[in-house]
C-alpha cells in the first residue's frame, strides 16, 4: 500500500505528486492521457505561481509578464506587478505540463496510463485501478468524476460562463496580460512566445470562437496577420464542491471547486492546494485539509467573487475599467494582491 494515489496528471495532480515525493512519501499518478495535455486556459502565471513552481524544482520556458492591463475601447488601466514579487510568466499549457511531468519523472514518480475506475474506501485505505493507498488526491479536473461519485458536487449558480482559447502566430505587442472588456465577454491576450500570443475569450454566450472574437474588432484587425491555431473550449466555469474531504479522499485543483478565470489564478491556487494537501497527508491529518484549503484560497475566492459579481451587475460592469483608470492606486493594490 502506497501513501498517496493521485487521480489526474494535470498541473494540480503532478504538483501533488512532486510535493509528496519531495516529502518522502510513496506516491503514484493515474493519468490515461499522454503528456502533454492541452486545455483551454489563459496561460498566464501570476508571480506567486512562478515562485511556487520554482520551489518544486520546476522551470518552464515562457515570456515574462510585467503586469495587467484593462481596456474597454475608451479607457485603459495598467498596473505592474510589485518589484518584490518579480514578473509573472506567459507559458504554453503544453510547455508547463511537460516541465511538471519531467520533474515528476526525475523524482521517480510512476505515472500509470490507465483510468481510475471505481474509487473504494475501506478502513485505513482507498483503492482505485487496483492500487491501494492511505490517501487519494482527486485532481481530475473541472468536471471531476470523483467529486461527483462521492456526492461532493453541489449546484453552481448562474449565469454559466464558458471559455475558448486560440493561439495566433504574431509577435506580442505588450509584456502585460491584456484584458479587453466587452458588453458580455472579455478577451485575454497573453504573450507566450517570440511570435505567439494566446487569446482566451470568456463569456456567458454560446458560440464559436470567431463569433466571440468579432465583438472585439480592434483585436480582429490586430490578429489578422497571424496564422490561427486550433480552438479549445472549457466550461461551465463555475463548479462548486460541498467540501474538499470525504474520508481518505481529498479534492485538489479545479476538482476542489472553481469560481472563474477572471483573475488568472487557477495554477497558483492549484499549487497552493497541492502543498496544503501534501502537508496534511504527511502529518496523517486529512481532517485539517478543508480549513487549510480555505486559508490558501481565501484571497482568491474573495477577489474573484467580488469581480465576477460586478461583471454580472448591469450598472457596475461598464464601470469596471473606468474605475480602474480613475483610481490607479487601487488597481495597483488589486494587482499586487493577485501577484
Amino acid at each position: 500500500m502506497i501513501d498517496l494515489l493521485v487521480v489526474g496528471g494535470g498541473p494540480a495532480g503532478l504538483a501533488c505528486a512532486i510535493g509528496a515525493a519531495r516529502a518522502g512519501l510513496d506516491v503514484a499518478v493515474l493519468e490515461p492521457r499522454p503528456v502533454p495535455i492541452d486545455k483551454a486556459c489563459g496561460e498566464g502565471l501570476m508571480p506567486g505561481a512562478v515562485h511556487a513552481l520554482r520551489a518544486l524544482g520546476v522551470e518552464a520556458a515562457g515570456r515574462p509578464l510585467r503586469g495587467i492591463r484593462y481596456l474597454d475601447g475608451r479607457h485603459t488601466a495598467e498596473a505592474a506587478f510589485p518589484a518584490a514579487t518579480g514578473p509573472g510568466l506567459g507559458v504554453r499549457r503544453t510547455v508547463l505540463h511537460s516541465a511538471l511531468a519531467a520533474r515528476a519523472a526525475a523524482l521517480g514518480v510512476p505515472v500509470l496510463t490507465r483510468p481510475a475506475g471505481t474509487v473504494v474506501q475501506c478502513g485505513d485505505r482507498v483503492t482505485a485501478a487496483g492500487i491501494a493507498a492511505r490517501y487519494l488526491a482527486a485532481a481530475d479536473g473541472l468536471h471531476s468524476p470523483v467529486r461527483r461519485v462521492l456526492g461532493l458536487q453541489s449546484p453552481a449558480p448562474s449565469p454559466a460562463r464558458y471559455g475558448l482559447r486560440r493561439h495566433y502566430e504574431v509577435a506580442p505587442w505588450s509584456e502585460h496580460v491584456e484584458v479587453h472588456w466587452g458588453a458580455d465577454a472579455e478577451a485575454y491576450i497573453t504573450p507566450v512566445g517570440r511570435e505567439l500570443v494566446g487569446v482566451a475569450v470568456l463569456t456567458t454566450r454560446r458560440g464559436g470562437f470567431d463569433e466571440q472574437l468579432a465583438r472585439f474588432p480592434h483585436l480582429v484587425r490586430r490578429l489578422a496577420a497571424g496564422a490561427p491555431g486550433p480552438v479549445r473550449g472549457a466550461g461551465p466555469m463555475r463548479q462548486t464542491a460541498r467540501r474538499r474531504v470525504a474520508g481518505r479522499v481529498l479534492l485538489v485543483g479545479d476538482a476542489a471547486g472553481y469560481i472563474d478565470a477572471l483573475t488568472g489564478e487557477g495554477i497558483a491556487l492549484a499549487l497552493a492546494g497541492a502543498a496544503a494537501l501534501v502537508e496534511c497527508v504527511r502529518r496523517d491529518r486529512p481532517e485539517e485539509y478543508e480549513a487549510a484549503w480555505r486559508r490558501a484560497s481565501r484571497r482568491h475566492r474573495l477577489l474573484t467573487t467580488a469581480l465576477l459579481r460586478a461583471r454580472h451587475h448591469p450598472l457596475l460592469a461598464p464601470r469596471i475599467v473606468p474605475a480602474a483608470a480613475r483610481w490607479p492606486a487601487v488597481f495597483r493594490q488589486a494587482v499586487g494582491a493577485l501577484a
